[in-house]
């Protein structure tokens, strides 16, 4: 069976090689149903675009860059890899390779950027875990790398001029949906257990903090010393705070929690003490990861699949243009989904 080409993909589908041509590599540019219809006719005639030639018409690698994290506690490099899996898996059908690597701070990333543009000639970058003062994007946008982030533009950058394409997920959504579900399963003292205030990437704690202090407010329940707590993210330090919780004189039945660690160590910790998760203290985390599900912790998953469509969409606009666009992408705040498990 002889090879099939841009010609009798636009033949079977009855389209120009033009538009063949927009759906591999600008869909967005093509109304949905022609899009389908080109879809089928290259997945039926088993079409694959010859990557060679195809960079040396577009001048276009087809590689963009992510970072990896380390792996910490178990939970949180687990719940990034759900995102990168997910970005993987959308960029190569849309034909494109991601070229992963790891950095120790901001200065290191923008090293590696500039190496990896000079060795690879990447066409642009995911960024991830934004925060106040971010010398990446800076970097990228000074440069006219094309980029998107995973994570909203944080403090100054916020309102820079210089703003970008940025997908995110409502983290306050997220806890006030934790804290309607726990006051109308007949909760009223609900603590907060996060991450302390200062450090780089506190904004996303924050974000996370305000959805559940904004309904205490408003439902008139209190809140009293010792209920709002932050403390470095991990397994260790979310055992300790839940410790001091319910040692207070009238402890928490129900923690909101800011992460998954932070609500597995509280959830260690009540068992420890002979208590039981979901009926005598509740614990609602966030993040989803696949421990959540194995131990029956109640968590706020975030759509990673959803995100990682839209940072490619966002993507493929930047590059379907030989310069950067005067307004950047729409940002997108997706809201994460409460899945109620055992703890309540």
């Amino acid at each position: 069976m002889a090879r099939a080409t841009l010609e009798s993909v636009a033949r079977h589908a009855s389209v120009s090689m033009q538009t063949v041509s927009n759906v591999i590599n600008a869909p967005h540019r093509v109304r949905p149903e022609t899009l389908a219809r080109v879809q089928a006719a290259i997945e039926e005639l088993g079409y694959r675009p010859n990557q060679a030639s195809r960079t040396l018409r577009t001048r276009r690698s087809r590689l963009i860059g992510a970072r990896i994290e380390p792996p910490r506690d178990g939970v949180n490099g687990a719940v990034l890899a759900q995102f990168l899996q997910s970005l993987t898996a959308r960029t190569q059908e849309a034909g494109y390779r991601i070229v992963v690597f790891t950095a120790t701070d901001d200065d290191h990333e923008c090293s590696l950027y500039e190496q990896l543009l000079d060795d690879h000639d990447l066409d642009a970058f995911v960024l991830h875990a934004t925060h106040a003062g971010d010398r990446r994007t800076a970097w990228l946008a000074e440069r006219r790398v094309p980029f998107v982030t995973f994570g909203r533009p944080w403090g100054a950058e916020a309102d820079a001029a210089e703003r970008h394409g940025w997908v995110d997920v409502d983290g306050a959504q997220g806890t006030h949906a934790a804290t309607r579900h726990l006051i109308e399963s007949g909760h009223q003292r609900i603590a907060f257990l996060g991450w302390p205030e200062g450090p780089q990437g506190a904004e996303v704690g924050d974000d996370r903090r305000g959805g559940w202090s904004a309904l205490m407010a408003v439902s008139g329940l209190d809140v009293p010393a010792g209920y709002d707590v932050g403390v470095p993210d991990g397994l260790d330090t979310g055992r300790e705070a839940a410790a001091a919780m319910l040692n207070l004189p009238t402890p928490p039945t129900a923690i909101v929690c800011a992460s998954d660690s932070l609500a597995l160590g509280a959830w260690t910790e009540i068992t420890a003490r002979g208590l039981r998760p979901g009926v005598d203290v509740a614990v609602v985390g966030f993040d989803d990861s696949p421990t959540a599900a194995v131990v029956g912790l109640s968590s706020l998953a975030q759509p990673y699949d959803e995100a990682a469509a839209a940072c490619l969409r966002m993507l493929q606009e930047l590059l379907a243009t030989p310069k950067p666009p005067a307004v950047p992408p729409t940002p997108i705040l997706l809201p994460p989904r409460l899945v109620v498990r055992a703890s309540g």
